[in-house]
């Protein structure tokens, strides 16, 4: 399975190609428009969610609601393009016309953005063309590829969710939702404000948000992501770029703005000892092999042990601030205050659901590397032949 996405935020649609997908899958747009609606919700979100109301088209590689084994072509319309033809067009300008009248025009670079290095890169005099790119409104196809990821572990018996554990120092108890099954835990984070599972925590989270939006600044947090059902021996030890920490690592780290992930106890194994740390193995007939804890996030050796995989990603603050901080314009070599887009105080919830989507995508994409995948119904045989075999290795 391979993947990519193209568009601009203010540009006319976002697009996605997806290839690999097995064919006879069960896909509808509903299904991802779903998942699209939870990524612009949250509180501390902005004006823009009421603007856009992402609603996906499939135009190819579904037919009847199934996969038939070709591209699956995903787009997303952007409803403020009409506002934006002027600015975003893509025809050559007038003759008469001067690059420089263009409107919106942006020669500050905004601090913690791509706007300066991505200038430098590609020669962008105007650094909209690299802000348009760099813009969080890509993971708008993330979701939308990670929705079909969803439900292609869905029909292989393997479930995710994703919650808000941190914003602004504010720290769920692990303790209060500890003894939730992965669908009670995904009830309860779909019908809170800021997707958290705890409820005394999430509403000293909402007070921080609409504290900082009146401070004309942003928060950061910590997200998690659980993966249940997922068979041991995903991944390998043999080559470096195959573990499957890194390929999960690394697709937290592909969102925006996220600038840190751990797995299990992560940076807590730092400062306990390895008694604290590992997770001894046990059998029975009925589960099979399995461990007592699941300290380690349910992987070692760069492989999945069959126990939930837990993956934590770290937020930054949104760096687009309404009491903007100092850049230098690229032109004059002047100082000023950074030029202000349309910005959240936080989009920590929001980025949760980005989290759960990519690091299904990367899940999906490794268990058909795994495992025979040209039809749907081929590879669930393998799949549960494959689940008896390490029951009873």
């Amino acid at each position: 399975m391979r993947f990519i996405t193209a568009g601009e935020s203010h540009g006319p649609q976002l697009t996605a190609i997806i290839e690999g997908l097995p064919a006879q899958m069960e896909l509808t747009a509903d299904m991802i428009n779903k998942e699209l609606k939870r990524r612009q919700g949250g509180h501390g979100r902005g004006r823009r969610m009421q603007i856009e109301k992402d609603r996906v088209e499939i135009s190819s590689g579904v037919r009847h609601g199934k996969t038939i084994g070709s591209p699956v072509t995903l787009t997303v319309v952007n409803d403020d393009w009409k506002h934006w033809t002027g600015i975003m067009g893509i025809e050559p300008l007038a003759e008469d016309m001067n690059p420089e009248d263009v409107k919106r025009q942006i020669t500050r670079p905004r601090p913690g953005h791509a706007d300066l290095v991505g200038g430098m890169k590609y020669g962008h005099r105007d650094l909209r063309n690299v802000l348009e790119r760099s813009s969080a409104r890509e993971t708008t196809m993330r979701v939308a590829i990670g929705a079909v990821a969803k439900q292609f572990l869905r029909q292989l018996g393997i479930e995710t969710v994703a919650h808000v554990t941190e914003i602004g120092g504010i720290e769920t108890d692990p303790s209060t939702y500890a003894n939730l099954t992965i669908e009670d835990l995904r009830q309860t984070v779909e019908e809170d404000p800021v997707y958290c599972a705890d409820k005394e925590a999430s509403a000293k989270m909402t007070e921080a948000i609409d504290d900082i939006k009146k401070r004309g600044d942003t928060l950061g947090g910590v997200v998690e992501v659980i993966i249940e059902g997922c068979p041991p021996g995903i991944g390998s030890y043999v080559q470096f770029d195959r573990k499957m920490d890194g390929k999960l690592a690394g697709a937290m780290m592909s969102i925006n703005a996220f600038k840190g992930v751990e797995i299990g106890l992560g940076f807590e194994m730092a400062r306990i000892p390895g008694s604290e740390v590992h997770d001894e193995i046990s059998w029975d007939s009925e589960r099979g092999y399995y461990r007592k804890s699941n300290r380690l996030g349910g992987l070692e050796g760069g492989m999945t042990t069959g126990m939930p995989i837990v993956v934590r990603g770290v937020m930054k603050p949104i760096p687009t601030l309404y009491k903007p901080l100092e850049s230098v314009d690229i032109d004059t070599k002047e100082p000023f205050t950074a030029t202000i887009e349309r910005s959240d105080p936080c989009a920590v919830p929001a980025a949760s659901v980005v989290a759960e989507h990519v690091i299904a995508t990367e899940m999906a994409k490794a268990i058909m590397n795994e495992f025979r995948s040209d039809t749907m119904d081929g590879l669930q045989k393998d799949i549960e032949q494959y689940r008896q075999y390490v029951k009873e290795f």
